[in-house]
């Protein structure tokens, strides 16, 4: 331990579209893919174990060169099983704000007791809970918006963010048709 997995997943939201006028399109889609990030791990280490995931989610913003910003949530915020979690918000120009694209979260041993998912320590002393974490990659429509809104020039072409380039054959930019 610690055990880390990840899952490229589609999820399904029931109000989409109806939860506020602002988050309303690609803000808020009804169905929509993203990479989940989980870890395992002993207790003593899950605050640890938050930062790295919560690093691993801001590494993707720094490759894309995005404007962002973590923000450690109050407890009315987080989720139920929650005992700490971060927001990545990105900045989107057209809404003058910050967006939230990813959340990081330690569920300590929540999710753990209800599994019942333990582990057995090395020097042999009774079974334990692990502590569970869990973090969302980032949300890839949202994504798309922010590398969109924050490298589209003034002509309206879109300049690709160097990270993108090899996966876009070698395309340096997105001009628009004449």
């Amino acid at each position: 331990m610690p055990l880390y997995y990840t899952a490229y997943t589609p999820c399904f939201r029931k109000e989409a579209g109806s939860y506020g006028r602002d988050v309303r399109g690609m803000m808020r889609q009804h169905q929509f893919d993203k990479v989940e990030m989980v870890k395992l791990c002993k207790p003593e280490e899950s605050y640890n174990e938050l930062e790295k995931l919560t690093s691993n989610a801001e590494e993707v913003l720094q490759k894309l060169g995005l404007p962002y910003r973590v923000i450690c949530l109050c407890t009315g915020d987080m989720g139920f099983g929650a005992s700490k979690t971060y927001d990545l918000e990105v900045w989107l120009p057209s809404q003058d704000k910050y967006r939230e694209i990813s959340s990081c979260s330690n569920c300590e041993d929540f999710q753990a007791r209800r599994m019942g998912t333990r582990y057995k320590p090395a020097d042999g002393g009774k079974p334990r809970y692990v502590h569970t974490l869990n973090g969302s990659g980032i949300a890839i429509g949202r994504t798309l918006i922010a590398v969109l809104e924050n490298y589209q020039r003034e002509d309206g072409s879109i300049e690709i963010p160097e990270a993108l380039v090899p996966y876009m054959g070698g395309m340096k930019e997105i001009k628009p048709l004449s």
